[in-house]
Formats: structure tokens, sequence, C-alpha cells
């Protein structure tokens, strides 16, 4: 073929028109590659949303206003709110599907872990002076004994018209110790519905890793804090990688007590079956599941059990990674870690 100067003016112009189109296709990849971070407030604490995607795909406005539907759902520290309604007396109130979901693994987790977890301990949460109004009262054996009457949620029923019946009308839900883990799932499940694939979301603590971090073409990271250590000396026990597992760390964390006379550390938790307000050797409980609502309520629950009693509860229990520490007879911080565990942990 005879090369004249249109020919050569032919050739530049689809080498330019090939470059431009790599460009492009670089700059679209580019785009892709990228982490969208939202941040806010909600539940007394802060939330974190990060997700990989080429454009915003979700907006901190819409965040805000779903954890605010939650809240007006399950926070008894809204007096708007419906388990405030249900908990002042309120049988009419009708309840939205985040109080059904609440009501029905509650309900499961109760039964599973022979009422050590137990939602409607409400009444001596707020006895002790730890619920919204920080009101304690003055607790002996007697009014104890008179206030875990109302504790059991066998004594409660989610109705098919979606209503409440409460066998005594002073049984007082408090769903703190499972909403938020569940707050973390329904956050997911939003982002998934948005075409979101890969992403991180974290609440207050509790937090659920879904696909992976493909800008570094690796499982996404956490770390987990020592208990023990005050936020100034933040120390790290583990990290370990997350795919598509919510977790959840219960216990006073960086609120370990130490007893002036026998140096034992503990931790204040209330056991639902006595009312008492127990001593502890478990000093944090991280778990994690397939969904973070699940986490969080088992969690609660190993605080309640002693290390025996939680090691024969997880025999069986594959679909649960578990991360203990506690004190040994000797005072020793020590750990547990079930096998899937220890399989999640970075070197």
């Amino acid at each position: 073929m005879k090369i004249t100067s249109s020919t050569t003016m032919e050739l530049k112009k689809l080498v330019s028109l090939f470059l431009l189109v790599l460009c492009f296709v670089a700059c679209q990849k580019e785009e892709k590659n990228q982490i969208i971070i939202i941040q806010g407030e909600a539940q007394g604490s802060t939330y974190a949303v990060k997700y990989i995607s080429s454009s915003e795909l979700v907006s901190k406005k819409a965040i805000d206003s779903l954890l605010l539907a939650f809240d007006e759902s399950l926070s008894t520290y809204r007096p708007d709110s419906k388990i405030s309604k249900i908990n002042d007396g309120d049988s009419t109130i009708v309840v939205d599907d985040f109080f059904v979901k609440t009501v029905e693994v509650s309900s499961r987790i109760y039964k599973e872990t022979k009422g050590l977890f137990d939602p409607t301990i409400g009444v001596l949460v707020n006895a002790y002076g730890f619920g919204p109004k920080k009101q304690k009262i003055d607790l002996n054996s007697a009014k104890i004994d008179s206030l875990l009457q109302y504790v059991g949620f066998d004594k409660v029923r989610l109705n098919e018209n979606r209503t409440i019946s409460k066998k005594f009308p002073q049984t007082y839900f408090d769903f703190n110790a499972i909403a938020q883990g569940y707050s973390v799932d329904v956050v997911v499940d939003f982002l998934k519905s948005k075409g979101i694939e890969n992403g991180i979301v974290e609440i207050g603590g509790e937090i659920v890793a879904f696909g992976k971090n493909t800008i570094e073409n690796k499982n996404w990271v956490v770390g987990i804090d020592d208990p023990t250590q005050s936020p100034e000396n933040r120390i790290l026990i583990a990290k370990i990688k997350l795919e598509n597992l919510g977790m959840a760390t219960s216990g006073n964390y960086r609120k370990v007590k130490t007893d002036s006379l026998t140096g034992e550390k503990f931790v204040h938790i209330i056991n639902p079956k006595t009312g008492l307000s127990q001593q502890s050797k478990v000093l944090s409980a991280t778990v994690l599941s397939k969904k973070c609502i699940d986490a969080d309520g088992y969690a609660t629950a190993f605080m309640v059990m002693d290390i025996e009693q939680t090691k024969a509860f997880l025999k069986d229990r594959n679909d649960l990674y578990v991360l203990l520490i506690y004190t040994d007879e000797q005072n020793t911080i020590q750990q547990f870690k079930t096998p899937n565990f220890e399989s999640l942990i970075l070197e």
C-alpha cells in the first residue's frame, strides 16, 4: 500500500482515537476503585459506612433517616418510640418490621440460652440506674425478688395483628443488648439494595463486613481492642479478616474493676435469673456470625455464662466465631478462641 500524507493523517487519527479510548477505560476503572465514606452520629454513639463504588450511591441523609426510623421503633431513650410507648402500657401500638425481627431473634436466643439472654430485664436495668432515666433505687433481696416476677421473655407475646401483649404491665423491654447489632444489618441490607457489593459498616463498635476490599484485593481487616487497657494506651489483641460476617463485642469495655481486697478483675453484669449484679471473670466476649444481630445477642449471653458454660454451648455451634477474654483462678488474663475464630486471625 502506498502511504500518502492523507493516509498518515488517518493513521494518526486512529492512534489518537485508540489512545483516547484507552484513557477513557483507564479513567473509568480508576473511578470504580474508590472507597466512599459516610460518617455520623447515631444511638448515642457514632457510625461509619464505607463502600466501594464508581459514584455515590447512598447519601448521609438516607443513612441518617434509616437510623432515625430504627430508633423510633426500638430506642428506650426516645419517649416517642414504639418500645417506650409499649413499656408505658400502650397495648394498641402496632409494631414495625424492625420490632418484629428483634422480638423473633430475641425469643430464639432466649430459648437457646435458657433465659440467660433476656430483653425483659429492663425493669432491673432501670432499678440499678443503668436505664434512660439513670435513677437507681434502693435494692435489697426482697425488692429484687419482687422485680424478678416481671422478667421473662416467655411472659410477653407478639400477636398476629403486630401488637404486643404482656403478662404484667410492669414488664419493660430493653433491646439495647441486641438492637445495635441489628441496626448494622439494617444499614448493610440497605446498601446491598442499592447494588453495593463490597463494604463495611460500623455502629458503636458493632461491625458487618461484606464482600472484599477490592481496591487492595484483600479481605476487610478489623482490630480487636484489649479490654483491660485504657483508651490512652490502646492495644490490639488481634487483627482479623472479615468477609460476609458481623462482629459484636460485649463487656464493660475498658471499664474493668479490681477488687481492692483480692485483686480480682471483674465487670458488673445483671443476671436475669437471679436479678443480681454479679462479678464475672469474663471481661469481654467477641462474637462473629453471619448476622450482627445474632453476634450481639450471643455476646451478651456469654457475659452472663461462666467459661465452662460457654464452651459447652459452643461445642456444636460452628456458626459462631468466639473470642473470650477472662481471668483464671490465679487472676491472670487468659483468652479462649474457637477454632474458626483462630482461622480469621492475621499473623
